[in-house]
């Protein structure tokens, strides 16, 4: 101290000699002897700096500790920490100096505020309530953000002092966290100062047109007021009330919001001011004393019902209280009433902090149950009451952590995630291809488990893909479900190698493929299914000359049996096989035979068909023009068996289903029913016609008929009756 001689010293001293005397009333004698350490501290510390451009980072740390003290009321321990704020970090001052000089809990504040420091805000427009969550993840101590608070209020009081890119960077801060902070915490005068301040830079020209026209009317505004507030005045003296009543116009923020809001300009803003009435009261007559002056000034203005906001009865979460109405005053304007006692009315000014220094002097459990209060308050800002429970340390968002893209967007992950659960959030394939990744700048695994506020840039390689012991080490159900979806596509596509392998191999030993056979296979090697079976004959875990084994002595048995048997065993045989035979007969006679025709379609004689294996149901036969032929075919082609028709006789028919559409004339319905029944001698089982308002018929007939040479001579028939414009086999209603 004694080397440092500049003028400004002196100036310094005052401002630090005007901390002490706002600290004078509850600071302890030791707290008093660690504050002029601290003072002295950051003297030396910013010592080369002060020497060479003045007091300026000394004032600075002055200044916010006093922001601290005075206005966020925090007390001598925030104070310290706020006096020490920018020591740690890019300073070289590590956390462990601070702590063996001053102690644990300033060394955890100071750090704190460090690394709130250090996170990148490119993006906080974009993420702002990811950016509030992350602020309150990485602080162990509420105090933090609130020295964090006073720090950007100092700073948007001197904005001329900013660089360029501080000035952005800290006016977006303000709008998208500082002041949602303030809000929630109730610290409304220091709310409206920072959205006063921020836009006065943002929109400069918007809130110099506001600021004249306030201050035009600003005469006419006082008068007003006055004569508003005369009758409520006169009136709460007759009636006994010991009160204060102060009248102020809004915000230029709050009467530019309600511009946007309500797309109307300045002079249209119905309710520009704003009249609070506080009364003393004493604690037990708060709400009732409220209520009666609430009747006082409603009685002499109209009140607007809609407007009543009752914060009396349920107080915000942030402890405010107080009853709002808006009135009707002279000449037709509107006026906000605020109605409050004066405790209601130091909750207000301060919120939450209107008792922090005090509680900060107290014992350690008093003091974490006010943080964990503070803490709730801004994390649930709907929140209408707070729960009075025993309180205990509570890390807020102990089970999240917000880790950094490196273009500076903000990744929410439950607490464990890893490298590789952060590249599957970002996008799929950068999962699949993920191969590590550079953390903070350094290189590390896929496994390495991430921590708040990390900036991680993902590795990828073309070769990389998804294995099965990735499930051991990710956390997000995101990065599970991609991994096994992965796993579980290449397993089927190594399946269909494997499954091409197995049909090439059975065909070279003329065994047939078919359900039966893989079946047998599944059993012998004790697998759940066909997957399992192929894919394991893929990757060479079963080798296909074991199943050549397993075949050969069947085949010998199948051999000798088919020599010795007739034809006649083939119709008793329940289970169709087609070891040594191309296409199936499909006779008249073959009710012992199973298989059936396919009810999707209705093939009938003629139609061109393919039979199709259906596990314990036999054979079903399905038309190529099916509507389920193709995925049939693709998918299950192992399964599908050639047929063919044989002549059948005279009386055997199948069903099938016509549309006939035409002109609703008269008779037409009858004259088709009558080709059906009497010229062609067909079985009509069902009709169904429906009309239009434009005197169409849209007609549907269930037919038996002999074969598709049949149906086709019943088509030709029907088509040349007069008012039929289409006739045509369709697929089957019900």
């Amino acid at each position: 101290m004694s080397e440092l001689r500049k003028p400004e010293i002196k100036r310094i001293q005052e401002i630090y000699r005007d901390l002490l005397s706002f600290c004078k009333p509850f600071i302890k004698k030791d707290e008093q002897t660690q504050l002029r350490q601290a003072y002295e501290f950051v003297l030396q510390f910013h010592r080369p700096v002060w020497e060479q451009s003045g007091e300026e980072y000394v004032y600075h740390s002055i200044e916010v500790a006093k922001v601290a003290l005075k206005e966020l009321n925090l007390g001598v321990t925030s104070v310290i920490c706020a006096l020490l704020h920018n020591v740690v970090g890019d300073f070289k001052i590590s956390p462990e100096e601070i702590k063996k000089q001053f102690g644990y809990d300033v060394a955890a504040i100071v750090e704190g505020y460090s690394r709130l420091s250090d996170i990148q805000t490119e993006k906080i427009s974009v993420h702002s309530d990811n950016f509030r969550k992350l602020y309150l993840s990485l602080v162990k101590d509420i105090r933090v953000i609130l020295i964090k608070l006073a720090h950007r209020l100092h700073d948007m009081r001197n904005f001329g002092q900013l660089t360029p890119e501080k000035k952005n960077r800290f006016l977006l801060e303000v709008n998208h966290i500082y002041i949602p902070i303030a809000h929630r915490l109730g610290l409304y005068n220091i709310k409206t100062e920072l959205e006063e301040l921020w836009m006065q830079h943002c929109h400069p020209d918007v809130f110099r047109s506001i600021s004249e026209k306030l201050r035009e009317s600003k005469t006419k505004q006082k008068v007003y007021i006055d004569e508003f507030t005369h009758a409520i005045e006169r009136r709460l003296l007759e009636q006994g009330f010991e009160f204060e009543v102060k009248g102020r116009p809004k915000s230029i923020h709050s009467i530019w919001r309600k511009m946007k809001r309500q797309n109307v300009a300045f002079e249209e803003v119905y309710d520009l001011f704003a009249v609070r009435i506080i009364i003393k009261s004493k604690p037990k007559n708060e709400k009732a004393d409220c209520w009666r002056v609430y009747s006082v000034v409603t009685d002499i203005y109209q009140p607007n019902p809609k407007r009543l906001r009752d914060w009396i009865s349920s107080p915000k979460p942030s402890g405010y209280e107080s009853l709002h109405t808006t009135v009707m005053g002279p000449n037709g304007k509107w006026v906000e009433v605020q109605i409050r006692s004066e405790r209601m009315d130091q909750v207000a000014e301060q919120g939450l902090a209107a008792h922090w220094k005090y509680k900060e002097g107290g014992s350690k459990q008093t003091q974490e149950e006010w943080m964990n209060r503070i803490r709730e308050v801004i994390e649930n800002p709907e929140q209408e009451k707070l729960d009075n429970q025993d309180f205990s340390k509570i890390e807020l968002y102990s089970d999240k952590i917000f880790i950094f893209t490196p273009e500076g967007d903000l990744k929410k992950l439950p607490h464990g995630s890893t490298v590789l659960d952060f590249a599957y959030e970002i996008h799929t394939s950068v999962g699949d291809m993920c191969n590590g990744a550079r953390v903070n700048g350094r290189i590390v695994p896929i496994r390495y488990e991430l921590n708040n506020g990390d900036k991680v840039e993902i590795i990828t390689s073309k070769n990389q893909k998804p294995k099965l012991d990735w499930l051991n080490f990710v956390v997000t159900s995101k990065a599970k479900a991609k991994i096994k979806r992965a796993i579980k596509e290449e397993r089927f596509q190594e399946a269909e190698i494997g499954k091409e392998m197995l049909r090439r191999k059975l065909r070279n030993r003329k065994i047939q493929f078919n359900d039966a056979t893989v079946d047998r296979l599944i059993k012998q090697f004790k697998l759940e299914s066909s997957i399992d079976l192929y894919y394991l004959i893929a990757i060479e875990k079963i080798d296909l000359n074991d199943i050549r084994k397993t075949f050969e002595v069947e085949k010998e048995d199948e051999t000798k049996a088919g020599e010795k048997e007739s034809a006649e065993i083939k119709s008793k045989d329940k289970q169709l096989s087609r070891e040594d035979q191309d296409f199936m007969l499909i006779e008249d006679d073959v009710d012992n035979l199973n298989y059936e025709l396919a009810k999707c379609c209705n093939p009938i004689s003629g139609d061109a068909v393919f039979g199709f294996v259906t596990v314990g149901k036999g054979i079903t036969i399905h038309r190529l023009s099916c509507p389920n032929a193709r995925q049939l075919l693709s998918k299950y082609d192992y399964r599908v068996i050639d047929v063919q028709w044989r002549k059948t006789s005279e009386d055997k028919t199948y069903i099938t289903t016509l549309q006939v559409t035409g002109e609703d004339e008269l008779g037409v319905v009858n004259q088709i029913t009558s080709v059906i029944s009497n010229d062609f001698k067909v079985n009509m089982v069902s009709l169904k016609v429906d009309t239009d308002k434009e005197n169409k018929f849209d007609a549907r007939f269930k037919v038996s008929v002999k074969d598709v040479k049949h149906l086709e001579m019943l088509i030709h028939k029907i088509l040349k009756v007069k008012g039929v414009k289409k006739a045509a086999r369709v697929e089957p209603f019900r």
